[in-house]
């Protein structure tokens, strides 16, 4: 009897240790779960970095417009008004303006394929000034400056040659007028090119030049100083 019921408790022991849940501590049982889930096959369909960012990128969009639609006046009704407000003022601005252009100005030739006379760039100047076209008038009163130069022989004729350029060779043999040459360049370029105004100051100013020129003696011709340099 004493063994029958010795195997009796054991069976009866075992059967106990089945229904006994495992306690296992915290640490291993995380660890274990990480493990588990480091495997590749839990992960093949994850979004991968792109996707991640774009529903970051999204979820901060929807943020912000709910935020703006909680604070203008009418909700999410009034943020469409306003939104169709910036987009009707931008496209009257558009249409307004036309298509943007990025251009790039260069310094274009002081004559521009003319080939008139000093007298008659003096003459156009004096019409514009009289209609206070003054932009033009300070255009045409630095060619007759330039051409009456190169025809006194002051300056050679060079085609294509611009303002700066002329005023430079200029003030070289007129050295007392050379900071006054630089400044009529600068004028004329502001105006053709710069985007700036002339007024009658502007234009008063370079007719002064041109007739304090005309009386001007040079040191030596620009043409003549070549020949003999070489």
């Amino acid at each position: 009897m004493k063994g029958a019921g010795g195997s009796i408790l054991a069976a009866r022991l075992d059967g106990a240790s089945e229904d006994i849940p495992v306690d296992i501590p915290r640490v291993p049982a995380r660890e274990a779960a990480e493990d588990e889930l480091s495997d590749p096959m839990y992960h093949e369909h994850d979004p991968n970095l792109l996707e991640r960012a774009l529903d970051r990128f999204w979820d901060w969009v929807g943020a912000l417009l709910d935020g703006a639609a909680g604070a203008a006046p009418g909700g999410p009704l009034g943020l469409v008004v306003i939104a169709l407000v910036v987009i009707g003022l931008g496209a009257a601005l558009w249409w307004r303006l036309g298509t943007p252009q990025r251009t790039v100005r260069t310094p274009e030739t002081l004559f521009g394929g003319t080939a008139r006379s000093a007298a008659a760039h003096r003459t156009a100047a004096a019409a514009h000034a009289e209609a206070h076209r003054w932009n033009e008038a300070v255009q045409e009163r630095m060619r007759a400056l330039v051409r009456s130069l190169e025809d006194r022989a002051v300056l050679d004729p060079r085609p294509g040659r611009t303002a700066d350029e002329a005023a430079a060779d200029a003030g070289r043999v007129l050295p007392v007028h050379a900071g006054r040459l630089i400044k009529a360049a600068r004028v004329f370029d502001d105006v053709t090119y710069g985007g700036r105004a002339a007024d009658e100051s502007a234009y008063l100013t370079l007719r002064t030049l041109d007739l304090d020129l005309e009386a001007a003696k040079p040191l030596t011709a620009v043409g003549t100083s070549r020949e003999a340099a070489v």
